[in-house]
């Protein structure tokens, strides 16, 4: 009997690996708000449904922007080699209360970067991030139909509640160790420099074509 050949799924699954391997996430600052707020306009009708529960227009979303603390909140993003962001996820510190310190998350990936893994990728760079800032619970909140954020909670071992059409997922952060700081600090630096690396590149390439109507011209 010929054993079944699998090699197509190997195959994908190896893309798989490597895309999400490639996938650098850079902590963002008040300096990347104009980006952030491209990137949330971006999202049509029904990823800003899911994204904030509830359907919400441009200057809901300018307001949104607008308010985020930075000094208080952390916001992660995934850029695009033109440096747009394609993936952004917002760790909102909630008050603390009798369970401890809590942060929500919140994710959204344009439909162009999906199938990556993301957002679970996002998931863990937030979640690295609250255990080393001492965050004892990480929840997300979302409608229950909301599939995307559904697998990442599942597969995060969160564990989730049901009612009426919402989802809450809680998941419980052990304490802060030296694997934990080290991975942090190295994926940021990583970030970084490919980031400056894209924007040199987004720089040579706006140059060339300056230069090239005057070449013409000529």
């Amino acid at each position: 009997m010929t054993a079944p050949n699998h090699t197509p799924d190997v195959a994908r699954a190896t893309v798989a690996a490597n895309e999400r391997s490639s996938v650098l996430i850079r902590e963002l600052t008040s300096g990347d708000i104009h980006r952030l707020q491209r990137h949330f306009l971006t999202l049509g009708e029904e990823d800003r449904l899911l994204r904030f529960g509830q359907a919400v227009s441009d200057d809901v979303i300018t307001r949104y922007v607008a308010s985020i603390d930075f000094s208080r909140d952390s916001v992660f993003g995934v850029y695009d080699d033109n440096l747009a962001l394609v993936a952004v996820a917002h760790v909102a510190q909630l008050p603390e209360g009798k369970n401890g310190r809590v942060a929500e998350f919140g994710v959204s990936v344009l439909e162009s970067a999906r199938g990556r893994g993301i957002g679970s990728r996002l998931f863990e760079r937030a979640a690295i991030h609250c255990r080393n800032k001492r965050v004892d619970t990480l929840y997300m909140h979302c409608l229950s139909r909301n599939a995307r954020m559904m697998r990442i909670a599942k597969k995060a071992g969160m564990q989730i509640n049901f009612a009426y059409g919402e989802a809450d997922g809680y998941l419980s952060l052990p304490p802060a160790d030296t694997h934990s700081m080290l991975s942090e600090m190295m994926q940021e630096q990583i970030a970084a420099f490919d980031y400056a690396l894209k924007r040199q590149l987004r720089n040579a390439r706006r140059l060339v074509g300056a230069l090239l109507p005057n070449q013409r011209a000529a």
